[in-house]
């Protein structure tokens, strides 16, 4: 990520109040896939009068901006990722909902490929895989 979540917000003209900036440092300093209400009380935890209709408006401009992708993971839940940060995939664990990212050269060759063989040039793509954990034999 070359600029930050505030100074992409600034360049793209968006007024940064002091309570979108509180969100912005939030979702740049997430390792997760946060929701809003996890957003919310990463927030609130900084300034208590962040209200939960102030994040979800907030992560609705960032994202019709362009500066915060959302992730739908078919839990029911939105979450957020900063739109700006290197590509990578998702695992989705079933069981815990845990979010793990990860980047396989052979996977991209083959979507490379696959395209090519459509006659189509890949501008992008998404990946989510699902699973449970695999039970080792005890």
């Amino acid at each position: 990520m070359a600029e930050s979540i505030i100074a992409r917000c600034e360049a793209a003209g968006l007024r940064m109040t002091d309570q979108r900036r509180t969100i912005a440092q939030v979702l740049g300093d997430s390792d997760d896939h946060p929701d809003v209400e996890q957003l919310h009380t990463r927030a609130s935890a900084l300034d208590a009068g962040i209200s939960i209709a102030t994040v979800y408006r907030t992560v609705k401009l960032f994202e019709e901006a362009g500066i915060l992708e959302r992730l739908e993971f078919g839990d029911g839940r939105a979450r957020y990722e900063d739109a700006d940060r290197d590509h990578h995939d998702h695992l989705i664990d079933m069981i815990s909902g845990e979010v793990i990212e990860f980047v396989d050269p052979e996977i991209e060759e083959l979507q490379e490929q696959i395209a090519r063989k459509l006659g189509y040039e890949l501008h992008g793509h998404r990946l989510e895989l699902y699973g449970v954990p695999i039970k080792k034999p005890e």
